[in-house]
């Protein structure tokens, strides 16, 4: 796959759960075929609640199998400026950083907690086309 891709929290919940239209699961698929890549902050959120022991399972074992992207200097630096200069939230703002310093796509279902960071490119997986292939 060309493009590289950065997995927000409600987008692995939703395709794990198999909460996707059949486009978007069809490509988170293709996605998952490749080694996903998710931040820290996501590893945070999808393990954080009490879950049954399968469900947990089922989490832990997406997030051995996924590439995560840890906090550094850049993300950090690239986080502050997100934050002083857009209303967001501290967890969305790392996940925006993570994107921006690695020029992954994010995807994720809330579109508008990111799309007026400049830059950042967007893919919301329950508003997929048919026809959308990718690159």
């Amino acid at each position: 796959m060309g493009k590289g891709y950065l997995i927000d929290s409600n987008v692995v919940i939703g395709y794990l759960d198999n909460k996707l239209t059949s486009h978007g699961m069809r490509l988170m698929n293709t996605i998952i075929d490749d080694i996903p890549n998710i931040s820290v902050i996501t590893k945070i959120e999808v393990l954080r609640f009490n879950a049954s022991i399968d469900v947990y399972k089922v989490l832990e074992d997406f997030i051995g199998e996924s590439a995560i992207f840890d906090l550094n200097d850049i993300i950090v630096d690239n986080t502050i400026s997100i934050c002083k200069s857009h209303k967001i939230k501290l967890p969305d703002a790392i996940i925006a950083a993570t994107a921006l310093v690695y020029n992954l796509t994010l995807i994720t279902r809330n579109i508008s907690d990111f799309k007026n960071i400049n830059g950042l490119e967007l893919l919301n997986p329950w508003d997929i086309p048919e026809n959308q292939i990718l690159s």
